[in-house]
């Protein structure tokens, strides 16, 4: 082979060998920042456009389980709103139990009659002050209620709630309730038994959504861990393979700028001869 000086083919190829091992020591350097395996779309294009669209799912899954929640919460605090009612019920029960015995008198039942008229109101003021943001739970202008509960706009992904649930005061029939005498205490204990049996059947009807709400979420917690895993094992740097990577890329390119060095010196071996 012949001496020449004007083309240094040893250094163009360590220079492009070179050039291979920075892009390898870069690209290892950028998975391990930013843990992501695809850091250019070039890397795997089918698995990016996969990966991100897992990624989309799983904040789509992320928003509906927390409506979910957020609805549950909704809920609790409707049954809350109710359970106090119940206590308040009870309550007046047996004050109009104790006005229906003649071991009280006249004044005594007066005084039974003033706080079972102040829990009524009570018992009125929290069916119409029990809110949830803007929405009113207990006075029946709630409305329809829907709840998205998965990724697309399909019928099945929301769930529908009727909030019609009315525990004022008029709607259980408690208003105006009076134990100034035994008969009509004894009467009360109709009124309040019933009233009892319906706001009984609105929390359990509230307790019936919660649970489906519950089942909702476990079911929304599966779904987002399985995607999870699966965009992971797309998307995600592994370690292991990376930093052999760089260890790697590091050694070839020491190799290549020494070898680069020892290249760029060929082209003096001919002064020799020329000397």
């Amino acid at each position: 082979m012949g001496l020449r000086i004007g083309t240094n083919m040893a250094s163009i190829s360590a220079q492009k060998v070179l050039g291979k091992q920075q892009q390898r020591a870069e690209h290892a350097a950028m998975a391990l920042a930013s843990g992501n395996r695809i850091v250019r779309a070039s890397d795997d294009a089918a698995g990016l456009a996969i990966s991100e669209s897992i990624r989309s799912q799983t904040r789509g899954l992320a928003m509906a389980r927390q409506n979910a929640f957020n609805a549950t919460s909704a809920l609790q605090v409707s049954e809350g709103g109710l359970n106090e009612m119940t206590n308040i019920l009870i309550r007046v029960r047996e004050l109009g139990i104790q006005a229906a015995s003649d071991n009280v008198g006249d004044r005594e039942r007066g005084f039974l009659n003033l706080e079972a008229e102040q829990l009524v109101l009570e018992a009125d003021r929290i069916a119409k002050t029990t809110v949830f943001g803007d929405k009113k739970l207990l006075d029946g202008s709630g409305g329809q209620q829907e709840f998205q509960v998965g990724l697309t706009g399909e019928a099945e992904n929301i769930i529908t709630y009727s909030l019609d649930t009315n525990a004022t005061a008029g709607e259980l029939g408690i208003e105006g309730i009076n134990l100034a005498d035994k008969e009509s205490s004894r009467d009360a204990l109709t009124t309040v038994d019933d009233a009892l049996s319906k706001v009984g059947s609105m929390r359990a009807n509230f307790g019936s959504l919660m649970s489906r709400l519950d089942s909702t979420i476990s079911n929304l917690d599966v779904q987002y861990e399985n995607l999870s895993a699966a965009k992971s094992r797309i998307a995600d740097t592994d370690v292991a393979k990376e930093t052999s990577e760089m260890a790697s890329a590091s050694i070839l390119q020491s190799t290549a700028v020494s070898v680069l060095a020892q290249a760029n010196q060929f082209p003096a071996v001919a002064l020799k001869l020329v000397g």
